[in-house]
């Protein structure tokens, strides 16, 4: 799942929206959303987060921290060390072997050190 998908699905159970209805009334196809949802497709586009925030009526700091999630779901991340220290490119290198097998605690300290 991705942090856009995690918000979605947070927003539709709040609101006691399946994923069916939520990607009919959006004329999406259910397994479109589901893929955005779990990191099978690529970040949404703006148009369509504009839309998921009219269609749950979200406003301001709700629809910005939707857009922030998006521009983090974006499932296979490439990152350009070229020019950088080597530290750079070992933890680059080492983060895209090892990510599966940290923890979520782990998981959590990286983000806080990196000022999540």
């Amino acid at each position: 799942m991705t942090p856009f998908g995690e918000m979605v699905r947070a927003l539709r159970a709040q609101r006691g929206v399946t994923l069916k209805k939520m990607a009919h009334d959006l004329d999406l196809s259910p397994a479109y959303l589901s893929a955005l949802e779990h990191g099978r497709r690529g970040r949404p586009g703006g148009v369509l987060i504009r839309r998921i925030c009219t269609y749950f009526n979200i406003i301001w700091d709700d629809a910005e921290e939707l857009e922030r999630r998006a521009n983090l779901s974006h499932p296979r991340v490439k990152i350009d060390t070229a020019g950088l220290s080597p530290k750079a490119t070992e933890l680059a290198n080492r983060l895209a072997s090892g990510i599966a097998a940290l923890s979520d605690d782990k998981l959590a300290r990286l983000l806080e050190e990196l000022g999540n």
